[in-house]
């Protein structure tokens, strides 16, 4: 009798657990941040992590007001911006490429846009303060700055003293080299009116939004943080992409 009941029960008790499992996985899923809806040619890509994955470097809340407010308030006007004219059959690359011809709107919701795209991309709840040393991105930080915590301690300074909103940068300049460099507003270094020049790597939003509901005005205490979330892989393949 004890047998015959114990088989049922230990099927009934298998059948929980892979239920449970499955329920799991289907939570991880869903935790995963699809993107607003965002009529028109450009699109918001879903995040590859839930809002509370970088916590508490960066928190839950930030994240979300950041991500379908900001981003998505750059996208909707850019799309907005565009409507019924030629940029409509033009890339964004191509875009900020020649903004200097384009009205402030496009400009400033154009940044956003692709500013985001790549902020979001540069984060992971798997980074870390400093590539690997196998990643090819982590030689070019050394033969161009010295060693890694030079480059931190320039990138931090650029973050730190841009003054008001903006961003800080890590670029391939012109001239094929590593270099540092911020910008105003939701300007960046594609723009064809860039102070410095050349291909995003890794960029930190220093917009007050990015940081202000954790951090107040602890600007510093911010960037900081920020050094923890990176996501070199990603800066890696941009960098390789970058240089070919």
């Amino acid at each position: 009798m004890k047998l015959l009941y114990g088989g049922p029960i230990m099927l009934i008790m298998l059948g929980m657990m892979i239920s449970g499992c499955c329920q799991n996985s289907n939570k991880e899923s869903a935790a995963l941040v699809s993107a607003p809806e965002t009529p028109g040619k450009f699109k918001m890509e879903p995040l590859d992590y839930p809002f509370a994955s970088l916590e508490p470097h960066i928190d839950a809340r930030t994240m979300q007001i950041h991500y379908e407010k900001h981003h998505a308030g750059y996208t909707k006007n850019l799309n907005n911006a565009i409507k019924g004219t030629a940029l409509e059959s033009k890339s964004i690359e191509e875009i900020l490429g020649e903004i200097s011809k384009q009205s402030a709107a496009v400009r400033n919701n154009g940044g956003g846009y692709y500013n985001h795209n790549l902020f979001w991309k540069n984060l992971s709840p798997n980074g870390s303060e400093k590539p690997g040393a196998n990643l090819e991105i982590s030689k070019a930080i050394d033969a161009a700055f010295g060693n890694f915590y030079k480059f931190k301690k320039e990138f931090t300074a650029a973050a730190a003293t841009r003054f008001g909103s903006g961003w800080a940068w890590l670029i391939l300049d012109e001239k094929g080299k590593l270099a540092i460099s911020s910008t105003p507003n939701q300007d960046n270094p594609l723009m064809d009116l860039a102070e410095k020049k050349g291909i995003p790597l890794l960029a930190i939003d220093v917009w007050e939004h990015a940081y202000y509901l954790q951090y107040q005005n602890r600007r510093p205490d911010y960037i900081s943080a920020f050094f923890n979330v990176i996501n070199w892989e990603e800066v890696n393949r941009r960098y390789l992409t970058a240089k070919n």
